[in-house]
Parts: structure tokens; C-alpha cells; sequence
């Protein structure tokens, strides 16, 4: 129970707030709706004091807001405006804090799969699957997501599904054959195998053939069989984005190395990817199966172990554990065994 006079306080603070974050948002709007390549520099300088300014929950979604309504339409988007616009979140990814990448990737994906349930009828799927994309090109995002996200439309394998495959691997074939090759070849003998159990399904083949040609060509790293391929706006970007990232931030060790199961249950088990947003959730506490099991594992060893470990202030179950497999592991393969038990 809130008291009137309290709840009055906070409508008015409500206000408040509500005023401060519609002239954030004028403000924010302005500038996307000015961005392009030339002055990608100054905006994201603009964006960057905006974020000093703000705090960055009102900031991350304000941009995730802003840009969504402007990419997110059921037309498809041009390549360009869609890569401009991801660039802007790469550079702030690098330079403000990965949480504004981690926030944005995290509202496409979840978008993403809310429509690809609902059998829409407009492009907004491809301008996500865009998004997500560039994300990847411009690495804010691990190939671990892409590759999860191609495993759950391969599995479901209807028209709609091939053509967003389809449309993912023209955009970053080549880059997820350069990251992790094996991954891809099982995704290619995955494809083959659904599109052979499939073929009855579909009447026209003609897709599912063009499909399976493009995977062929990317596996054999032959960029000419796949029309309309050019890596050259990218690159340009690529560039661009090499030259307004502060040097000390850049590099892989930004890239979110986060799987779609993780961002689709978020809100049940926490973001792990960014620092301090780790929640252990109900699950993990009430887990008493695994108490028990560590329990178990400790009474197998020696008292003298056990003992060494107390001196050690080895004051949790997990902690006695692990110094207990180390101790009296045989060889480093049996010790990385019993961890892993």
C-alpha cells in the first residue's frame, strides 16, 4: 500500500520523468535521422556526450527505441541505411560500454523470434535478421549466435525459413567460414540432409536447389556463385569503424559471445554477458540435487585433504571440492575430468 501523498510525489516525479525522456528522445531522433557515413563521426561524438549526460538505461533505450522504429519496417530496408545504422551501435559498443550493444542486440532478437512465431506477412524478419547481421560484421556479436539462430531455421525448414537463410548467408557467409569453418560445414550437411527429407513438401524446388548451391559455394569459398555479393560496402565500414573506435577498446575480447537461448531467457536467469546483470535465479538456489552431489564428491577424498583444505579457509562445499580434485588428481586430464563432474 502506497499513501496518497507519497503516490502524488511520485506521479509528479513521473512527470518529470516523462518530460526528460521525450526531449531525450527528440534529441536522439534528431541526430539518427541525420546519420549517414560523412557525419557518422560527429554523431557518434553527439551520442557519446549524450550518454556522459544521461543515465545509460534511459539512453539504451531511447536509441533501441529510436532505432528499431526506423529500421523495423514491413518494407525492406536499404543495405546501406541498415549498415549505417548498426555502425553507430558498434562505435558506442566500443567506446561508451558493451552494455549499449548487449541492450539493443537483445531487443532485435527478441523481436526477431516474436515474429518469426507470428506468420507476418511484411519484411519486418529480414530487416531484423539485417540488424543481427551487421551486429556480427561489425563485431559486437560473437558467430555463436549466428550460427544458432541459421541451426533453428534450418530445423524448421519452410519457404519462409529458407529465404531468411538464404538472405543471412549472403550477408555473412564468408565471415562465418573465416571464424569457425567446421561449424559450417555441419550446418551445410544439415541443410542437405533436411532439404532431401523435404523434398515432396515444397512444390517449387527451385529455392531449396538455390539454397543448397549458395551453401556449396560458400563452402568452397567461391564468391562468384553467389549473385549480388559485395563486400565492399562492409569493408568500407569496417574502415570507418576502425578509425572512430579508441584504439585501447577495440578488439575481440568486446564481441558478446552470447548464445539465443541465453537472450531469449534473459529475464528468467539474468544477462551473464554484461558485468553485474549475473542472477542466479530460483532455480539455482532450490537446486538441491547438486548440493547433495558436491557433498558426495567431498567425502570420497581423505581427512587429511579435507583438513589441508581447512587450513586453506576452503570454507564453501564448491571451494573444498575443487581443491580436493586438485589435489588429488593424477595427471592434468584427470584433474579436468573430476572439474567438469
Amino acid at each position: 500500500y502506497i499513501p496518497p501523498q507519497i503516490r502524488r510525489a511520485q506521479e509528479t516525479l513521473d512527470d518529470k520523468k516523462r518530460e526528460e525522456l521525450g526531449r531525450l528522445k527528440k534529441m536522439v531522433n534528431g541526430l539518427i535521422n541525420r546519420l549517414s557515413e560523412p557525419n557518422l563521426s560527429s554523431i557518434s561524438g553527439q551520442m557519446e556526450e549524450l550518454y556522459m549526460a544521461n543515465s545509460r538505461k534511459d539512453m539504451n533505450d531511447t536509441l533501441t527505441d529510436v532505432l528499431l522504429s526506423a529500421c523495423v519496417t514491413a518494407v525492406a530496408m536499404p543495405a546501406r541505411l541498415m549498415m549505417e545504422h548498426v555502425l553507430l551501435v558498434s562505435i558506442l559498443h566500443h567506446n561508451v560500454g558493451i552494455e549499449v550493444g548487449a541492450h539493443f542486440l537483445e531487443a532485435v532478437v527478441k523481436k526477431f523470434d516474436e515474429l518469426c512465431k507470428s506468420d507476418a506477412e511484411g519484411k519486418e524478419c529480414e530487416n531484423l535478421l539485417a540488424l543481427i547481421a551487421h551486429l556480427y560484421n561489425f563485431h559486437v556479436v560473437h558467430c555463436l549466435l549466428i550460427f544458432d539462430i541459421l541451426k533453428k531455421l534450418v530445423n524448421a525448414f519452410t519457404e519462409k525459413e529458407i529465404e531468411l537463410i538464404l538472405f543471412l548467408l549472403k550477408n555473412v557467409g564468408f565471415s562465418l567460414r573465416k571464424d569457425d569453418a567446421l561449424a559450417l560445414k555441419e550446418l551445410i550437411t544439415e541443410a542437405q540432409r533436411k532439404a532431401s527429407t523435404a523434398e515432396k513438401k515444397f512444390q517449387d524446388q527451385t529455392r531449396v536447389r538455390f539454397m543448397l548451391e549458395t551453401m556449396l559455394a560458400l563452402r568452397n569459398n567461391d564468391m562468384r556463385k553467389i549473385p549480388g555479393y559485395d563486400p565492399e560496402p562492409v569493408e568500407r565500414l569496417r574502415k570507418l569503424q576502425r578509425a572512430l573506435v579508441h584504439s585501447s577498446s577495440a578488439g575481440k575480447d568486446t564481441q558478446l559471445r552470447v548464445s539465443l537461448e541465453s537472450l531469449l531467457s534473459a529475464d528468467q536467469v539474468g544477462r551473464w554477458w554484461i558485468v553485474g546483470s549475473s542472477w542466479s535465479g530460483a532455480p539455482m538456489i532450490t537446486d538441491t540435487n547438486s548440493r547433495t552431489q558436491q557433498k558426495l564428491q567431498v567425502g570420497k577424498v581423505s581427512s587429511k585433504i579435507l583438513e589441508l583444505a581447512r587450513k586453506q579457509r576452503m570454507n564453501t562445499d564448491i571451494r573444498r571440492s575443487i581443491f580436493c580434485v586438485l589435489m588429488t588428481s593424477e595427471d592434468f586430464m584427470d584433474a579436468f575430468e573430476k572439474l567438469l563432474k
